[in-house]
Formats: C-alpha cells, structure tokens, sequence
C-alpha cells in the first residue's frame, strides 16, 4: 500500500526528475492536513460501530424492499453481511484518509468486491448509497468534534462510489 509521499516519489523517481514546484506543494498539503487525518481516523475508529448501524438504518428506512423477503438484506444472515460490508467500507476508507491516497481502495476493496457482488449478484446502487450515507455521518461527526477542515474525508467514499458505479457488476 502506498500513501500520497510514496506515490509522488515514486511518480516523479519513474519520470527522472526533481520534484517541482507542484510536487512541493502536493506535499506541504499532505503533511498540514496530517493531524487533521489522524484526527479523522481517531473518530471514526471511537464511533465506527455507531457509524455502521446508523448508516444501515438510514438506507433500510429509504430502500426498505432490502429487508422484505426476497430482499438482498431479508434474513438475519444477510442483513449482518450487509453491516459487516458497511464497517469493511469505512474501516478501508479511514486507512485511505490517514493514506491521503485511494491505493489502498484499489488494491484491497475495489478489485475482490467487484468479483464478489457480481458473482452473488448483490446490486450495487443499495452498496452505493450506504457508503455516501456512512460519508455524510462521518463528516457530521467531525464537524461536531471540533475537526478542522476535513474535505479530505469525501475523497474516499466518493471514490469507492464512483468506481463502483462506473463498473457494470
């Protein structure tokens, strides 16, 4: 896994140059928003399981044929399985906002869950909508603990939805 000063050294390294101007200033921004990430991840680590189920409660209210019989979340079994994914997606998110690089997402999540949701044929827009939900209690819950800027919270739930929602799973 690599984070943002590793993908940039090695960016520039491949290319066989100095970093410029841009490079510098790539990472003057990483390192300036570091105890803001770090905070980020603290918080989302203390509420991860309160997260998770609010998030699986606010898609369930708003898509409630998932829990009806013959929905992708009806039976005990499957409605775990779906929170279990929901606290997959914001754990690997959290390594990607500490990361300041989606690396992580490729590698870890994206390429096995495409591979997996298509073969048990699990629809995407429910998984799609539940990681923007988890997206926006994280940043409420930031703002309410006092974290600075943290835009740099949407780049990872933004980016699992959209490349899940690019690919035709």
């Amino acid at each position: 896994m690599r984070d943002a000063v590793t993908s940039l050294i090695k960016n520039y390294d491949v290319a066989g140059r100095y970093f410029d101007r841009n490079a510098i200033d790539t990472l003057k921004s990483y390192f300036e928003s570091g105890t803001a990430r770090v905070q980020a991840a603290g918080a989302i680590n203390a509420n991860a399981a309160a997260i998770v189920k609010q998030a699986g409660s606010q898609l369930f209210d708003e898509q409630p044929e998932l829990i009806r019989p013959g929905g992708n979340a009806y039976t005990t079994r499957r409605y775990a399985a779906c929170l279990r994914d929901m606290d997959y997606y914001l754990r690997y998110a959290t390594y990607a906002i500490v990361a300041g690089s989606m690396d992580v997402l490729d590698e870890r999540v994206l390429q096995g869950l495409r591979e997996t949701y298509n073969s048990l044929g699990v629809p995407i827009g429910p998984t799609v909508r539940g990681i923007q939900i988890m997206k926006d209690i994280v940043k409420q819950q930031l703002a309410e603990a006092g974290v600075g800027s943290a835009s740099f919270v949407d780049e990872p739930f933004d980016y699992m939805t959209r490349e899940l929602s690019e690919k035709d799973i």
